[in-house]
């Protein structure tokens, strides 16, 4: 057995509320809330194991690491934050939590489509202006169904598997574009990017983010775009030029998007995007239900578990 000594170093991001327990995970667990990058590397010596959530850890601070780590666990699905280079110089195993918010995600990214359709923000925006013309007069604002609209999807993990399952039940049909050529299944149209941009009435971003998928919506594949249609995104804010964005926003290149993720989280308070009718905007809640981060830090465990075993599970390097 590998000794499973684990320290957390941000345990405040999914611990927000105090009802989520890190002390299961390994025999013996030290959690910090926050770690500000000076006292990464002191806090991290000594132990085994480390377990970070969307933290920046740069390849300078790994290739620093002591002799004493053997194991990043990032707590999530993505690992941009983590210079995966400098962890395979260091022969530092790193591994990720896959699939455990699949649902809850593919959930937030339904919830926006069906939002944006029925205009529910300009809504709630009149309400709380005192305006309830929509009531008094006749509906003031765009209203259309999501049966027979078409859905596109950039990437096909088990979140945006989760999305079409949902999205084909209310009638939705279906394009998906993936790095890997496939053959169409299940209802499931397999095309380009191009293709996507161009026919479909919702776009929603399921691919991680790397240098060939950043600013992956930027000026020029948001003019390919219908102007009736909805971008959402749930994966990683700086998929999308946010400046260029904006502008499509404002000129009416596109109707409008739902942000659950944001090129900078979060955004500043001067951002247009807080106050435009035809954004919703979230604070990267898809994966924040409780039940999700239960289940997160359950499988925290499995990964601390299985590594000590001497079979490392969920392994990016």
């Amino acid at each position: 057995m590998i000794e499973d000594k684990t320290v957390v170093l941000n345990a405040g991001l999914v611990n927000y509320d105090g009802q989520i327990d890190y002390t299961p995970i390994a025999s013996e667990v030290v959690i910090h809330d926050e770690t500000p990058e000076d006292l990464i590397l002191e806090r991290v010596d000594g132990f085994t194991i480390v377990v970070t959530k969307e933290m920046k850890v740069s390849g300078d601070i790994i290739r620093q690491f002591p002799g004493s780590v053997k194991m990043i666990c990032e707590a999530g699905t993505g690992y941009n934050n983590l210079d995966l280079d400098a962890a395979r110089e260091k022969g530092i195993v790193v591994c990720n939590i896959p699939a455990y918010s699949s649902e809850r995600v593919a959930h937030t990214a339904i919830l926006m489509i069906l939002s944006l359709a029925s205009s529910l923000q300009k809504q709630i925006r009149m309400l709380a202006s005192g305006n309830h013309d929509n009531f008094h007069r006749h509906l003031m604002v765009d209203h259309v169904e999501v049966n027979g609209k078409t859905l596109g999807v950039i990437g096909y993990g088990d979140i945006a598997r989760a999305t079409i399952t949902v999205a084909q039940a209310l009638g939705m049909s279906i394009l998906v574009a993936t790095r890997t050529p496939r053959a169409d299944t299940g209802g499931v149209h397999f095309t380009t990017n191009e293709e996507i941009f161009a026919r479909s009435d919702f776009i929603s971003l399921h691919c991680p983010l790397n240098e060939s998928t950043r600013h992956l919506i930027n000026r020029q594949t948001l003019a390919l775009m219908k102007p009736t249609a909805y971008l959402i995104n749930t994966a990683r804010g700086a998929l999308i030029d946010e400046v260029a964005l904006i502008e499509a926003l404002n000129e009416g290149v596109i109707a409008g998007a739902g942000l659950d993720v944001q090129e900078v989280e979060p955004p500043d308070d001067a951002s247009p995007l807080y106050r435009m009718d035809n954004v919703i905007l979230t604070p990267h809640m898809g994966w924040r239900g409780l039940e999700t981060r239960r289940r997160l830090v359950s499988m925290i465990g499995d990964n601390i578990r299985a590594f000590a075993e001497g079979r490392p599970i969920n392994r990016v390097v």
